[in-house]
């Protein structure tokens, strides 16, 4: 990492998945190739891994430091890598974290743990945070997460606390939501200017970008990252008829891959659409998440189509590319 950890953070960064066999181990090759391939892309300034597309919620520790060595190994040397640090556990995310810090991350994106969803105290939210970033060094991150997810979303007066704490120089705006992501970085802007707000919630790019953003930390940007680059370039020079010719063509795989139901089978769609395009050779997920449906894949190929990806024949299989 070359510069300031906020101004590496600027821009877009791609979430990435994390590729497995058929025995449900990690594919470490694969996942190199991936890496490689959407770090070279111009103007993806860093990756976010252990991420929710890169299902953190059932890898173990061990598994999760050594995806930040592959990535650390295999992107671009200027390229900024952030690591999720998501546990049920305040003392195991401590513990987590500190591996990871390890391992090479440059920083850290702390994710509430997912049973905060049916409730929790506002003691327990600042507690868990402070286990973290006691237990580190590098920055640390805030995830908002989405509306929809319950409890999980903070409160006005838990960000409040958050935000207070100097460690935690960023935010991955994650409300999904428009009125929630703008009340929100108003919020954080007017008690914390410092702080990075980037807006993350891939259907609505635009939108944040219009209402003010430092970027993106997005799964969308593993699989099409080039429309992804250009949409953030259009935005960031005003072009708002190119950023709105882009977001069109970005709309229908947003909603195949995120939106359409049943809901948490994004990371399931990712992997097909990765597959589809050629770059990874076998989807497998980690149980209980099931590969995807024929109409799934039926909705992920039109969609890729419409984004002006084409198949082209190659030997036993096919590949997309954008035309």
């Amino acid at each position: 990492m070359t510069g300031s950890f906020l101004d590496c953070l600027r821009g877009i960064h791609a979430a990435t998945i994390v590729p497995m066999k058929p025995d449900f181990s990690i594919d470490e090759v694969a996942l190199a190739a991936h890496v490689s391939r959407v770090s070279a892309v111009p103007g993806i300034n860093g990756l976010l891994v252990n991420g929710h597309a890169g299902e953190n919620f059932v890898l173990s520790i061990s598994e999760k430091r050594r995806i930040v060595e592959i990535a650390r190994e295999s992107c671009r040397k200027d390229c900024l890598i952030v690591s999720g640090v998501n546990h049920e556990s305040s003392l195991e995310a401590a513990r987590e974290a500190a591996t990871l810090e390890e391992a090479g991350a440059d920083g850290l994106l702390v994710f509430p743990p997912n049973s905060w969803a049916l409730g929790h105290s506002d003691a327990c939210v600042i507690a868990h945070h402070q286990w973290v970033r006691d237990a580190t060094s590098v920055p640390l991150m805030l995830y908002c997460a989405p509306v929809g997810a319950g409890a999980m979303a903070y409160a006005r007066p838990v960000l409040e606390r958050l935000v207070a704490d100097p460690r935690f120089v960023a935010i991955k705006e994650g409300s999904w939501e428009v009125a929630a992501y703008e009340e929100n970085m108003r919020l954080i802007r007017a008690l914390r200017p410092d702080i990075s707000v980037l807006g993350s919630g891939d259907e609505h790019l635009l939108t944040s970008y219009i209402i003010g953003s430092a970027g993106s930390q997005i799964s969308l940007a593993a699989v099409v990252p080039e429309l992804v680059v250009g949409l953030w370039n259009a935005a960031e020079a005003g072009d708002w008829t190119r950023a709105r010719s882009l977001h069109e063509e970005l709309y229908p795989l947003c909603v195949a891959i995120y939106r359409n139901a049943p809901g948490g089978r994004a990371t399931a769609r990712l992997k097909a659409c990765l597959k589809l395009l050629g770059f990874l050779q076998n989807d497998t997920l980690r149980p209980p998440q099931q590969p995807v449906t024929t109409a799934e894949m039926h909705a992920l190929s039109a969609a890729l189509h419409f984004a002006g990806y084409r198949p082209i024949l190659g030997g036993l299989h096919h590949q997309y590319v954008r035309i």
